[in-house]
């Protein structure tokens, strides 16, 4: 089990001001593999940052800096074209030009925040309308193209109204110190939003902050989490890397052996790969072992890729379990009319053979637990997505060095 420090929601972007003139920061990149387009970054200090090559006008590319403690700065940008094994050096500027296939803006909107790409909306992190959680709806694939289910935000004419806790995108689960937080009803503990830290957009990736309290039935407070959503918006398609990182309240945390979890979607009726009501099935789930459709559900996976048509068009979500991760590669509670959740702890509930409580996570008082995901939107199929590919790149990243 990874256990590690809780992050601080005071530590908010420092003013840094440059003059007119932008620093330009030289960074030699190498990659173990192919790469076509990968969000990257170094850390670099304030002082270093400060004194680098001033330009005043478009050179190089945009790059996004913001600190990380100690004076330290990380400075990300977007690496193209990547050849295996090979240094290719990049001219990152500070205050270059937005290019608009970068630009993600990120909007406070009362007690919701809103993803915009290209001035349209991407997703909103809503902790308004949810009875027991925050979520983010509506979430868009490229093209325009809504990927989750509308239900139960909205109605639509012929859509399913099954399982109206499916709402979204969205963390919770089903057995916290015995409290049922997937469910959405009188007798369900609550994740109650408290408050954001940074909420900020850039040239390279957009960025939230926010921190959630989870509360039983009573009004017992028992846990507290910090979440951190960071949106790249590139040519193949839009990135969404998701970390959470649990701290206990008062006792130790509990994380119980059941199904019902954890990081989830519920993803358009049309996109489904199991025949419902006489209804075409005509959307597919593959893993990254090869298994597909029905057989992905329960199975471990570093990787799981879930495609279908909205709208005329076949786009899908591809989610990637980070190595760092506790118990990856992960077990999925992916279902074929769906749903769509990484799920580490339903290791009874998926294999009988084990005994019941042996996905039980045990986190002490005083100490932490952090999941990190990355999410692909994309066009197209797995194969043609080149998920396995990306699946590398977010494994091994390419090593990022200052000249």
């Amino acid at each position: 089990m990874q256990i590690l420090p809780i992050f601080s929601m005071g530590a908010l972007l420092c003013a840094i001001v440059f003059t007119s003139q932008a620093a330009v920061v030289k960074v030699a990149v190498t990659s173990p593999h192919d790469v076509r387009e990968t969000p990257v970054s170094v850390v670099i200090s304030q002082d270093k940052l400060l004194n680098a090559a001033p330009f005043g006008g478009a050179e190089g590319i945009p790059g996004q800096i913001e600190p990380v403690g100690d004076g330290q700065m990380r400075l990300s940008f977007i690496a193209r074209d990547l050849k295996a094994n090979e240094k290719r050096t990049f001219s990152v500027n500070t205050s270059a030009p937005n290019s608009p296939q970068s630009v993600v803006a990120v909007k406070q909107n009362g007690a919701n925040v809103d993803f915009l790409i290209n001035d349209k909306l991407f997703t909103r992190y809503d902790t308004t309308t949810g009875p027991t959680k925050p979520y983010f709806y509506p979430l868009f694939a490229p093209g325009d193209k809504q990927i989750v289910r509308h239900w139960p935000v909205e109605k639509i004419e012929g859509g399913t109204t099954d399982h109206p806790h499916h709402r979204g995108l969205w963390f919770t689960h089903g057995k916290v110190n015995g409290t049922d937080f997937w469910l959405e009803n009188d007798k369900a503990g609550k994740t109650v939003h408290s408050g954001y830290g940074a909420v900020r957009g850039g040239a390279v990736y957009g960025l939230m902050q926010a921190t959630t309290n989870w509360v039983k039935p009573d009004g017992t407070k028992i846990a507290e989490d910090a979440r951190e959503v960071r949106v790249y918006n590139l040519e193949p398609g839009t990135l969404m890397d998701f970390s959470i990182t649990l701290k206990p309240v008062g006792a130790p945390l509990v994380l119980g052996d059941t199904k019902e979890g954890t990081f989830a979607l519920r993803l358009a009726d049309s996109m489904r790969a199991a025949v419902e009501k006489g209804k075409t099935a005509e959307g597919h789930i593959l893993n990254s072992q090869g298994d597909k459709d029905a057989k992905t559900w329960g199975k471990s996976a570093a990787w799981v890729d879930y495609y279908g048509p909205v709208n005329g068009e076949v786009v899908g979500v591809a989610i990637f379990d980070d190595p760092k991760n506790p118990r990856h590669p992960t077990t999925w509670h992916v279902r074929d009319y769906g749903l769509f959740a990484v799920n580490p702890f339903g290791l009874h509930d998926f294999d009988k053979k084990n005994p019941e409580g042996a996905g039980d996570i045990t986190v002490p008082e005083g100490q932490n637990i952090t999941f990190s995901y990355r999410l692909f939107f994309h066009k197209g199929t797995t194969q043609e997505a080149n998920i396995a590919q990306l699946w590398q790149t977010f494994a091994t990243p390419p090593l990022a060095v200052l000249e």
